[in-house]
């Protein structure tokens, strides 16, 4: 499914965040949200330093991959320290690892955390908060695959949409190539999708949105969702 990342989807695809996910039966939820439309997971990892919160390790992406062989793992690495989590998190079979810009030093700190994840054959992305000033992004989103644009301050879903992000799509949408996408992740459902998709977001994480909702609504929700 790595063709997610080669060409401009014509309809936005649509990433279920497993973090809302009930972890009692979590690939039996992963597989019926993609079954229900979805493109791709989302899997949050947090490290409890970056943000106040733990989520989930390497085993988990690994039983998700044994359990799902064809699903395109999209990893948001909330962690202080990117770099030692490439790795791991690579050979658990995740399919791209995306890192955020406020814990970069510097432009070229980036690139080089960029280069480290495309020597393990895994798709780039890069984060960034909604405090931060997009001008801190600008300069390395041609070096990554991937460009998320976090619409709540991130450690917890369910939290609510920050619309003041839609502006730094905005700003990003036009700098991509076909073979870079522009991700959203914070808030989504059915209302704010719609401005996701106005500003030229064309990957929308949906936590809550989702798996919040009886599994038998989930269809409909993605295909709105998707727009």
């Amino acid at each position: 499914m790595n063709d997610l990342m080669s060409t401009k989807p014509v309809q936005p695809l649509i990433a279920p965040s497993i973090l809302a996910a009930d972890f009692a039966s979590l690939a039996d939820d992963a597989w019926a949200s993609l079954e229900a439309g979805g493109d791709l997971l989302h899997v949050d990892i947090m490290d409890g330093h970056f943000v106040p919160n733990l989520s989930m390790g390497p085993a988990v992406v690994e039983s998700l991959r044994k359990a799902l062989p064809e699903v395109f793992l999209d990893v948001h690495l909330m962690v202080s320290d990117p770099g030692a989590y490439f790795k791991p998190f690579a050979d658990a079979g995740a399919n791209l690892l995306s890192f955020h810009i406020e814990v970069c030093e510097s432009e070229q700190h980036a690139r080089d955390l960029c280069g480290v994840i495309g020597d393990l054959g895994v798709h780039t992305g890069i984060v960034i908060n909604p405090p931060t000033d997009v001008e801190r992004v600008l300069p390395v989103v041609d070096a990554f695959d991937l460009v998320l644009v976090m619409s709540v301050n991130p450690g917890f879903g369910g939290q609510a949409f920050i619309p003041e992000v839609l502006d730094k799509g905005r700003r990003i949408a036009p700098l991509l190539r076909d073979d870079q996408r522009l991700e959203i992740d914070g808030g989504i459902g059915l209302e704010t999708a719609e401005l996701a998709r106005q500003a030229g977001f064309d990957v929308l994480v949906a936590g809550s949105a989702v798996y919040g909702k009886p599994r038998d609504q989930w269809g409909e929700i993605i295909r709105i969702l998707r727009g």
